[in-house]
């Protein structure tokens, strides 16, 4: 299992942790040198979302048609030169399209992965395989922590280190993810149609609130932190890694699943989601930093728990499911980058993270029901 793993834990971090979301880690310095206003850092944030976006929606398609291997390969090639602009970019127009280009991978890696777990492990490791790739996120977040220390004030530098670190994991995933394993077999009938959109309707709805009431956290925490909070650089750097550590145990996901089932794990995380919004805003050193405990451990176990929902729905071509899921958590991520911005401008962090905390609170009342799409044979599982 850790063959296909440990590589997809590594991409993962590449796609997700360096080049997107180390963003909100280098904020406080980028806005600095680019003279860059709350709403124009929210619209940056906001275009690393929608390439993340537009990237899930052509990805169940490219996977069909060229197979998981090269996909995740574009994904990594995506990241590498999208980080390298971001180290080069002098103004804000700049930035805003490598922070594009380098959000592409994410949405295209996770369910090429997710069709190259199905084809790799066994029956009875899919699940787990799946959620400790998905803590690729954490370890990245953990990684980027040190490298932000050591390049406090060369955030270019960072950058180009990522970068670097993004060509290493292209190469070792070139090496091991083999292609004659990733073909799929897919069939018109396992694809998602517009008319099956009542069966996933509760999954698309939770995931879009997730990622709504997520975003705020990844692209503003270390601004809160810095500007209100007066955190030093090193202070809040530290803050992101804890942040990072703590969703390594998000790995778990697929167990506590099985264990408590898909209903009580997705309110026990929104529950935790919530709770990290509104310890960030108690200006207490301990309730700050039980909030990044909370946020890593949640945000990396609802991923997770998106995934294995997502594959419920579409049992024999997963990669649709993720795709579906994760489109959905991106089009929140997207719209809450944007908001949050806005609100910080307009009114305050704390005003804006309550507020978050709030309509992320609303979704624990969706349903959670996972209804294979690709045949009426199964049964209807609410678990």
């Amino acid at each position: 299992m850790w063959k296909t793993v440990l590589p997809g834990i590594a991409m993962i971090a590449v796609t997700y942790a360096l080049a997107r979301y180390s963003f909100g880690l280098f904020l406080p310095e980028i806005s600095t040198a680019l003279n860059l206003s709350e709403g124009q850092a929210g619209v940056v944030g906001s275009a690393a979302y929608i390439a993340y976006t537009l990237a899930l929606v052509t990805a169940s398609v490219f996977i069909r048609k060229f197979s998981a291997r090269p996909i995740v390969l574009l994904s990594g090639a995506t990241a590498f030169i999208g980080m390298l602009g971001m180290a080069a970019s002098h103004n804000f127009y700049a930035l805003a399209v490598s922070a594009f280009v380098a959000g592409l991978g994410s949405g295209w890696v996770s369910p090429a992965f997710s069709q190259v777990v199905t084809q790799s492990l066994a029956a009875d490791l899919k699940d787990k395989g799946n959620t400790w790739i998905n803590t690729g996120t954490s370890f990245g977040v953990v990684i980027t922590g040190p490298v932000a220390l050591m390049f406090s004030e060369h955030w270019r530098w960072g950058y180009v280190l990522f970068a670097a670190f993004a060509f290493v994991t292209y190469w070792w995933n070139a090496r091991v993810i083999e292609s004659r394993k990733q073909e799929t077999s897919a069939t018109s009938n396992d694809q998602f149609k517009f008319s099956s959109f009542a069966q996933v309707r509760f999954m698309v709805l939770a995931a879009t609130g997730i990622g709504f009431g997520s975003s705020i956290y990844w692209t503003f925490s270390r601004s809160y932190l810095t500007a209100v909070h007066d955190f030093s650089v090193n202070e809040s750097i530290i803050f992101w890694i804890v942040m990072g550590a703590a969703g390594i145990i998000g790995g778990l996901a697929g167990a506590l699943i099985r264990s408590i089932g898909l209903s009580w794990s997705y309110r026990l995380g929104v529950l935790v989601v919530t709770a990290s919004l509104v310890c960030l805003t108690i200006p207490y050193s301990a309730a700050i930093f039980l909030s990044a405990g909370f946020f890593g451990i949640s945000f990396i176990f609802m991923t997770g728990l998106f995934i294995v929902w997502g594959t419920r729905h579409f049992p024999t071509t997963p990669a649709v499911g993720v795709s579906l899921s994760f489109f959905a958590l991106g089009i929140g991520q997207s719209i809450g980058s944007a908001v949050a911005g806005v609100l910080i401008e307009e009114m305050s962090y704390t005003f804006a993270f309550l507020a978050f905390a709030l309509v992320a609170l609303l979704f624990i009342f969706c349903r959670t029901a996972a209804t294979p799409v690709s045949s009426t044979e199964y049964a209807v599982h609410k678990v």
